[in-house]
C-alpha cells in the first residue's frame, strides 16, 4: 500500500481512470492544502472556500472521469486552473471585486525590511499600511491584481503563474511590473508611504 503513495501525479491519474478510487483520494490529499490555501486567499470566507474546494475537485473527478484530462506532466497547474477560474465565475456572479485583504496582506510587496519591526506601535502602522495597499491592490485591473495575488499570496514562480494564466513568462512579468507602476502611482496619489517613521 505504501508504493501507492510513491507514484506521480500521472501515474495516480492513470489509476484511477482504471478504477482504482484510491488514487483520486490521495491526489486530492497530496494538493489540498495549495489549492485551499489559494481559494482562501483570494475568497476570504471558510466556508465560501471550502464549498470552491469541492466544487473544484468535484470537477476535476468529472474531467478525468469523462476523458478531459490532458494535462500530462502538469496536474498541479491544471487543478489550480479549474479552482482559479470558479473563484473568477463566483465574483462574476457575485458582481462586485473580491474582498479586501486587510492585515492578511503579505509584508514583502517591495520587500521593505522596516514592516517586520515589532514593537505593538510600529505593529499598528505597520497593518494600517497593509491594509493600506490590500484597497489598493484591488483597484488594479483583473490581469495585474490577478499576478500580485498569485506572487505574493501563493509564492507562485512567474513560470507557474504564466502557466496558470495561459501567457508568455514575458507578459506575466510584464503584468507585475505595471502593478507595481500602478501602485505606486496609487500610493503617491493618496499619500500613502511603506516607510515607518522612526
Amino acid at each position: 500500500m505504501t508504493e501507492i503513495y510513491q507514484l506521480s501525479d500521472e501515474e495516480l491519474v492513470k489509476g484511477f481512470i482504471s478504477g482504482n478510487q484510491k488514487c483520486f483520494e490521495i491526489l486530492v490529499e497530496r494538493h489540498k492544502q495549495k489549492v485551499f490555501s489559494y481559494i482562501y486567499l483570494m475568497v476570504k470566507r471558510q466556508e465560501l472556500a471550502e464549498d470552491i474546494f469541492q466544487e473544484s475537485f468535484l470537477k476535476v473527478h468529472c474531467s478525468i472521469m469523462q476523458g478531459r484530462y490532458a494535462e500530462s506532466g502538469k496536474f498541479t497547474s491544471w487543478v489550480m486552473r479549474i479552482a482559479h477560474n470558479l473563484i473568477i465565475d463566483h465574483f462574476r456572479k457575485q458582481k462586485h471585486l473580491p474582498m479586501v485583504y486587510n492585515e492578511d496582506y503579505p509584508n514583502d510587496i517591495f520587500n521593505n525590511q522596516k514592516l517586520t519591526d515589532s514593537s505593538i506601535e510600529e505593529r499598528m502602522v505597520h497593518d494600517e499600511v497593509l491594509k493600506d495597499v490590500a484597497v489598493l491592490v484591488e483597484q488594479l485591473p483583473e490581469s495585474q491584481r490577478e499576478v500580485v495575488k498569485m506572487r505574493h499570496y501563493m509564492g507562485l514562480s512567474f513560470k507557474e503563474i504564466a502557466e496558470e494564466t495561459n501567457v508568455s513568462i514575458n507578459t506575466a512579468l510584464g503584468r507585475m511590473r505595471y502593478a507595481l507602476i500602478n501602485l505606486r502611482k496609487m500610493m503617491e496619489e493618496k499619500d500613502i508611504t511603506l516607510s515607518i517613521p522612526q
